[in-house]
């Protein structure tokens, strides 16, 4: 079993993470989605080589997150890319290219 990144532990991390949020207003940076962010995400993974920098970090909600998590081999899930697909609570689609998109306040006509 894969073992947690120390980093991820340190202040420096905390104050980075925090970081990302602020600048991301607390919510997912997924086009259409403006849920409540719940993890901020390395773009380019750390163990690829990616900077602990804000150019490099985004904030996702949880469906996105576990959507490019890092599964048992270290490979991303959809090789770190987000895709937009599923529904909002309302059944509205979450896709903003789609023609029924309406960004989750309900179907308006």
């Amino acid at each position: 079993m894969k073992r947690a990144d120390p980093y991820y532990k340190t202040k420096a991390w905390q104050v980075l993470r925090k970081a990302a949020l602020l600048r991301d207003l607390y919510t997912c940076v997924v086009p259409g989605c403006g849920q409540p962010a719940y993890a901020v995400d390395h773009i380019k993974a750390r163990r690829a080589g990616g900077a602990d920098r804000l150019d490099n970090l985004r904030s996702l909600c949880k469906d996105h997150d576990h959507a490019v998590k890092e599964t048992r081999t270290g490979e991303r899930a959809n090789a770190g890319k987000l895709v937009v697909k599923g529904c909002f609570a309302d059944g509205s689609p979450r896709d903003p290219s789609h023609p029924w998109f309406t960004g989750g306040r309900g179907f308006q006509h």
